[in-house]
């Protein structure tokens, strides 16, 4: 007796990532797993009087992406206090954007702008002035976070932080000045970011319930992109297990959204052992669930061998102490069998660490523990040799999508050509996943990286790679899915549509593998599935998914802007019509809602379509 499934997709245009059945026009799902994949009417046989059924309206179906590296945990709990400027075209109408919010933010909170854009987006090719800044907000703090390169504080700011001509420069760090001796509001990370970090933490916090909510609506943001799964890397000033509860109580109450993996960083200086002997006796890799589960060590393992990325800037040196800082470390996650992921931009700073990896690996074999650089922008072919000898892989990030220009600036346009090598990391046999590195430097959604791995430009529109460094569309959408299971240990159990596995899974807006080059960019998710349980929808699937509270506290840029914003050229145009319209009904993609009604459909170039068939301005972004 065949088994009866749950719910049934049909009418779609399937791409399973099976190679084995590459392609279907149904799924059959039963208790949260793919039941069967394939012809529509073999799909049907296994429906029972209480299957449900969605009509995919010939859509291209995917698995759920799979963002190897992001800093969800972190992100979630600022999420709803941050204005993002990611995939706003022009600084204009950044500007208005922040001149809005600071309408709407009551003192003593802050206007964020924290990462996820570079100036090379905008149409006019730079950051706002300082000026420009206090002449939008002479009252309110603004933090402008650009990259790990900078930050602007306008004078407000200055004064909520205590800099003045008295402040020293922190290590690290420097405090712009004026002719007098007075900070700018310019804040410069010489060699790293840890003026950055320090800055932004000494900014109002939401209460424990906002940061819940917070997590929840950026869960929800990232569904809305796909995405239904993510390798927590960890993150300056994420503390464990403190930081860690509001993600550890909604997985308890079952809101979660999305399947973590989270990594372990450490956070002080010289006690990076001792914090990784402690965590070794509170958790083990693979702890945890199918939602939520620890993954290993890393992506900091000592500060001493942090190569922070600035391309406007020489390649730091590590010191001399990197090797003894690093290899006792590197033996103590290898003894208790601790997978890690470790950040390493340049070819030097990966030399060395191999160097400690292999003299480790004599005496204590690294087989099997699924370790990996994150990065790697500058890796030579004779060090991924020698990782793909070791058994290790390297997770990529779209970074040089928004810090191709300054690459290319300091060491010329052939150097960028494989920044990183992505193709032939492939190519010799090493383990390659994708992710984002998502907040704080590049933008958390999936299709800006998946645009980068085809066309190799940056959201400038630099051209950075050759054909031989670019992907086709499908190996790039692998890089997304199955092949990122190997960086969570979690191979065979999802990433592909195919029997067995988890039903996680997304309908997109557009079709991923027939949209122009320069549309890749602008794709979301129609309807995402986790588990054969919609997490999202949006258009005709907008009823499907369950409905989120409002996002808090009620100033919040969420409530206004949404997240990520797709041809946001239009968005002063959206905004208006939102504000005119007052719609009671929550917009279809970021889930905010206005108060009032205008039952009208107004008519624009701009609109992407479905907007109207709500019977409001309301639009998806």
């Amino acid at each position: 007796m065949p088994e009866t499934a749950d719910l049934i997709l049909f009418n779609g245009k399937v791409t399973t990532l099976d190679r084995s059945n590459p392609q279907a026009e149904a799924v059959a799902i039963k208790d949260g797993k793919v039941l069967f994949a394939g012809a529509a009417r073999e799909a049907m046989a296994l429906a029972g009087e209480a299957t449900a059924r969605i009509d995919l309206g010939g859509r291209r179906v995917i698995p759920g992406l799979i963002d190897s590296h992001m800093h969800i945990i972190r992100g979630g709990l600022n999420y709803n206090m941050e204005l993002r400027w990611d995939g706003v075209r022009s600084l204009s109408h950044a500007m208005e954007m922040l001149k809005t919010q600071v309408d709407n933010t009551p003192a003593p909170q802050w206007v964020r702008v924290v990462g996820g854009f570079s100036e090379h987006q905008f149409a006019e090719k730079r950051l706002p002035t300082l000026e420009e800044i206090n002449a939008v907000a002479p009252d309110t703090p603004v933090f402008i976070l650009h990259l790990y390169d900078r930050a602007l504080l306008n004078a407000a700011a200055l004064r909520a932080v205590g800099y003045t001509r008295d402040t020293p420069n922190p290590p690290g760090g420097e405090i712009a000045r004026d002719g007098a001796g007075n900070p700018t509001g310019l804040l410069l990370a010489q060699p790293n970011a840890t003026i950055l970090y320090s800055t932004l933490a000494k900014g109002p916090k939401l209460p424990v319930e906002y940061q819940k909510n917070s997590t929840r609506h950026f869960m929800r943001e990232v569904n809305r992109l796909g995405v239904t799964g993510v390798i927590d890397a960890g993150g300056g000033f994420q503390n464990y297990p403190d930081d860690y509860a509001i993600i550890e109580e909604l997985h308890r109450e079952g809101q979660l959204t999305l399947r973590i993996a989270y990594n372990l960083f450490t956070q002080k200086p010289k006690e990076e052992l001792a914090d990784f002997a402690g965590w070794a006796k509170q958790v083990t890799p693979g702890q945890g669930d199918d939602l939520y589960r620890s993954n290993g060590a890393g992506e900091m393992l000592v500060y001493s061998a942090a190569d922070f990325e600035d391309f406007r800037v020489e390649r730091p040196n590590m010191p001399a102490s990197m090797e003894a800082d690093l290899e006792p470390v590197i033996r103590l996650l290898a003894e208790n069998r601790w997978p890690w992921r470790m950040h390493a931009t340049y070819d030097q700073t990966i030399s060395r660490a191999l160097d400690v990896f292999e003299k480790v690996n004599r005496d204590v074999p690294l087989e099997g523990l699924n370790w990996f650089f994150d990065h790697a922008e500058t890796i030579t072919d004779r060090n991924i040799a020698r990782i793909a000898a070791l058994g290790g892989g390297i997770a990529v990030q779209h970074r040089m999508a928004f810090q191709g220009e300054y690459f290319t600036e300091r060491y010329g346009p052939r150097a960028a050509e494989r920044t990183p090598p992505v193709r032939r990391m492939l190519d010799m046999g090493v383990k390659v996943g994708a992710g984002t590195d998502a907040t704080r430097v590049a933008s958390y959604n999936p299709w800006v990286s998946l645009a980068w791995l085809v066309t190799g430009r940056t959201v400038g529109g630099l051209a950075l790679y050759p054909a031989a460094n670019r992907l086709d569309r499908e190996a790039a959408l692998r890089l997304w899915t199955h092949e990122n299971t190997w960086f969570s240990n979690e191979q065979g159990k999802k990433g592909q549509i195919a029997a067995g596995q988890l039903a996680d899974i997304a309908v997109l807006s557009d079709d991923y593998f027939t949209v122009p080059d320069e549309a890749i960019a602008d794709i979301s998710s129609v309807l995402t599935l986790l588990g054969g349980t919609p997490v999202h929808g949006a258009g005709d699937f907008k009823d499907l998914a369950p409905e989120l509270p409002p996002a808090m506290p009620d100033w919040s840029p969420v409530r206004t802007f949404g997240g990520y914003q797709q041809r946001a050229e239009a968005g002063a145009t959206r905004h208006a019509f939102a504000r005119l319209c007052g719609c009671a009904r929550e917009c279809n993609v970021h889930g905010h809602a206005h108060a009032g009604a205008w039952q009208a459909e107004v008519p624009t170039s701009d609109a992407p379509g479905f907007w109207g068939a709500l019977g409001c301005a309301c639009w998806a972004v």
